[in-house]
């Protein structure tokens, strides 16, 4: 079946795809390539300096700092008062949302809280082998806060990939820390997310300033549990540096994508999934691996016929111009090493269905996968369900994306009856003896010599 749709070649094509870097197994440097694709999230040293600085003057001088931070950032001048987001904002921000989006908003939540309910994890109890009840407590975390950057678009969806989980997994207390503009308000619609998404408290602070907040504290703002949430180089380094002060999820930075794909993948659909990602500019990278010459032709044509039809051309030409990168690949197999090595964000996985199986069970760092050709990564960031906060930067080889489980705080349980105790006892004291912790094995000891 031909799945490729119309499209208008008599548009202007102001897109050059000689822009976008390509390798080719014949290319002298094409080793280097490779090599160079194997990540680790290793911070740079100036950037780690920077925050430091940030974070030690939000420690020493809380809301002060925050305001300071937010004029020299921001360009916004505001008071410890206007941190919060006020009950009346949100009425405001209610009043001017569309129904359209309440709706979008809506369904969004719906799927989120089946996805959430779904993958939570229950308590759980057993007797082992010496007569134990053993079994773990799963419980949510009383306070945690959430992050959704601000800059180029108003990240809805973020409000909802972060709050909406925690809401699903019972989190009474959701802190939301998101930057304003240069009028001091922050988007209606993002206001409207975060409150149906169970926000508790929403102060309009952004950048490596607000993780500080929300992990040490101030004046105005609690610290929270755990951290949740995307952000840029400097809030991903800000939660990096805070872990032990909190707990974080990950390590989820700017936005990128990579494409697997071989001759049966629709160029045109691999095209607009590359550029759905290159929207969103800055330090955005986009990744097309490939084994077919003519795929590859094809992509760069649907590329300069599809990138003069949207909106953010800006962005789009500099991210293709600086982060996009297309390699040409001898095999699939050699395609799978590459994504293990770059471990993407998002994996846009288009081959031939008898390989499928086969190539997906052998990727293991990508964040996300999207299997086959209608499969779309937007659908993922903002409907579907599972939360498009997933590790980027190479994380993904330590990391995975934010999970339901990962709002809950888990306990071990250990009950023991006297006849437990006495089956446990002669393994305890090897144990004892070889460490020298002659309390330890004591500890059983008096409780077997116990007689009522």
């Amino acid at each position: 079946m031909d799945t490729q749709p119309a499209i208008d070649s008599h548009r202007p094509r102001c897109y050059n795809p000689a822009h976008m870097k390509i390798s080719r197994p014949s290319d002298a440097d094409y080793a280097d390539v490779l090599s160079s694709m194997n990540r680790r999230a290793i911070p740079e040293q100036g950037l780690e300096d920077i925050v430091r600085g940030i974070i030690n003057t939000v420690k020493n001088e809380g809301d002060a700092a925050l305001c300071a931070y937010a004029a020299k950032f921001d360009k916004v001048e505001l008071s410890a008062e206007m941190l919060p987001i006020t009950e009346q904002e949100i009425h405001e921000a209610r009043a001017s949302v569309g129904q359209d989006v309440k709706e979008a908003i809506a369904a969004s939540l719906h799927n989120i809280s089946y996805f959430t309910k779904n993958s939570l994890r229950k308590d759980w109890s057993g007797i082992n082998a010496q007569g134990c009840e053993v079994g773990e407590r799963f419980i949510p975390y009383n306070r945690v806060g959430i992050y959704v950057p601000g800059g180029k678009a108003p990240l809805v969806s973020t409000a909802l990939m972060t709050g909406g989980f925690a809401m699903a997994a019972g989190v009474p207390e959701i802190v939301a820390m998101t930057p304003c503009g240069p009028d001091g308000k922050v988007n209606p619609a993002v206001i409207v997310a975060l409150v149906e998404a169970g926000a508790t408290e929403i102060y309009r602070v952004g950048g490596a300033q607000a993780i500080a907040a929300l992990a040490l504290g101030t004046e105005s703002i609690k610290p929270v549990e755990k951290i949740f949430g995307p952000g840029n180089r400097f809030v991903v380094e800000a939660k990096r540096q805070l872990v032990g002060a909190v707990s974080i999820d990950l390590l989820p930075g700017p936005s990128e994508i990579m494409v697997l794909a071989d001759e049966t993948a629709n160029p045109a659909f691999m095209a607009a999934d590359l550029l759905g990602q290159a929207e969103h500019g800055g330090d955005s990278v986009i990744s097309f691996v490939t084994t077919s010459e003519e795929l590859l032709a094809q992509l760069q044509e649907q590329i300069a016929i599809q990138a003069p039809q949207l909106s953010r051309s800006e962005y789009l030409q500099e991210v293709l111009e600086q982060s996009a990168h297309c390699i040409l690949v001898e095999s699939l197999e050699a395609a799978a090493d590459i994504c293990n090595d770059f471990a993407p964000e998002h994996l846009v996985l288009v081959v031939n269905e008898d390989k499928e199986d086969a190539i997906l069970e052998s990727i293991r760092t990508a964040g996300a996968i999207y299997v086959g050709n209608f499969a779309t990564v937007a659908c993922g960031d903002f409907l579907a369900g599972p939360s498009h906060t997933l590790p980027t930067g190479g994380s993904g080889k330590s990391f995975s994306g934010i999970r339901a489980d990962q709002f809950q705080r888990r306990t071990s349980i250990v009950r023991m009856s006297k006849a437990a105790v006495d089956r446990s006892l002669p393994f305890v004291k090897v144990f004892a003896r070889i460490e020298g912790l002659d309390a330890h094995g004591r500890s059983l000891e008096i409780r077997s010599e116990y007689r009522d």
